[in-house]
């Protein structure tokens, strides 16, 4: 039997019951529709995730340490990570603090979305990738000098300025006046709580404001993965030098820890690839059953369509005609399945990335969709064997006697 001629019986064949044929498709599409729903979900979730570490700035070191006597070892901490310069691109103290902002009549206190206010140095835009659009940036001159200026985020300048030129002009912070010196360039649209609504400040500059400024975090913008494992060593060793053997409790003199942002991204995609395994094979099971849905229906065929068989087999017909004829049959009801799934998983991947990714345009990747229907194809004719091998093996005046 030629494929056409086996494609067109087989179409007929579904035609001549429509109603069941797609409720033996129902459970094909319903796996199909799940699985590729909820892989494509996860991809989207961890491929939002990565595009904010890239706006944050990836291969960052974040590195926390103290002495229990309440020493100073932010100066030689601070120093040391910018000496790692064959690794290290820049450091910057991390520090943040509330505080009153006001230009004219717009107070950060009235504000939906205040600012966050940063304290930092003059390498805090490599170390989180900001770029300046308007000004310039944080200078060392303006840490050393404990200078009254800051930097404001796009979204920072926009809710304070609106359309008008920010640079230059003073905004009091708890009263006291600080120049505005630069805009950084937007990084973050569309998000109420954005990190360009933010406003950064010298480090030196929390003494001017009286705040107790926690100099005991740095972080660390290294120039690639292998460099952010290097300079995570090296600065270990350092501290374990002022600090003392982590797992020496008795002679310890403070306590450290350094941590990747690389890391965290590492577990999320790993949490996600196990959660997306997990979910896919509940979901999967939906395709078992309707594989095994198409079994059912096959054998059913089988036994209504004996004297068809009999007279084939009767004038000639090889048992792999007949073979080939009902595992085309059964992979053409999977693989019509599969399609009506993949248009139905289209639509759940839209409608998952607008509920459940902040309105991201979801599609399922191309991979995704040709490996649902091959795969649906597939599973048709593992489910068809069966029936198709008891079809080959009735014999012929068995099958005549039929009714």
């Amino acid at each position: 039997m030629k494929l056409g001629q086996a494609m067109k019986m087989a179409f007929k064949s579904i035609s001549g019951s429509k109603v069941r044929s797609f409720l033996t498709m129902l459970g094909i599409i319903i796996g199909v529709a799940s699985v590729m729903t909820i892989v494509s979900v996860m991809m989207g979730m961890s491929k939002q995730s990565l595009a904010y570490y890239e706006k944050m700035g990836t291969n960052r070191l974040e590195v926390y340490a103290y002495l229990y006597n309440g020493g100073n070892v932010f100066d030689d901490l601070y120093d040391y990570c910018l000496h790692l310069d064959q690794y290290v691109l820049g450091a910057t103290p991390a520090g943040s603090m509330g505080a009153t902002v006001i230009y004219g009549d717009k107070n950060s206190d009235s504000m939906d979305y205040s600012p966050s206010l940063y304290f930092g140095s003059d390498q805090y835009s490599i170390v989180n990738n900001f770029q300046i659009e308007k000004g310039r940036d944080l200078s060392k001159i303006d840490v050393d000098n404990y200078s009254n200026v800051c930097v404001m985020g796009s979204r920072a300048a926009q809710n304070f300025f609106d359309f008008v030129d920010p640079i230059g002009k003073e905004v009091r912070v708890n009263g006291l006046p600080f120049t505005v010196i630069g805009v950084y360039k937007e990084k973050d649209p569309g998000n109420d709580w954005s990190m360009d609504n933010m406003i950064l400040f010298p480090y030196t500059a929390a003494r001017n404001l009286g705040q107790s400024l926690d100099m005991s975090q740095v972080y660390v913008k290294c120039k690639d993965g292998n460099s952010v494992k290097q300079a995570k060593v090296m600065i270990e060793g350092f501290l374990t030098g002022i600090c003392g053997d982590p797992n020496d409790w008795q002679n310890q003199k403070g306590y450290f820890y350094t941590y990747s942002d690389n890391q965290w991204q590492e577990v999320q995609n790993e949490q996600a690839t196990m959660m997306s395994l997990v979910l896919g094979g509940i979901a999967g099971i939906s395709l078992l059953v309707g594989g095994i849905g198409i079994m059912n229906i096959m054998l059913v065929t089988v036994t209504e369509r004996t004297r068809e068989i009999g007279i084939r087999r009767a004038i000639g017909a090889q048992r792999k005609s007949i073979v080939a004829q009902f595992l085309i049959e059964a992979g053409t009801i999977c693989g019509i399945g599969g399609i009506f799934g993949v248009a139905l998983g289209t639509i759940l991947t839209l409608i998952g990335g607008k509920l459940l990714l902040g309105g991201m345009i979801l599609w399922p990747s191309f991979g995704i969709t040709v490996g649902a229907v091959l795969f649906s194809v597939v599973l048709g004719v593992i489910f068809g064997m069966y029936p198709a091998i008891k079809a080959s093996g009735l014999q012929p005046v068995v099958a005549l006697r039929a009714e």
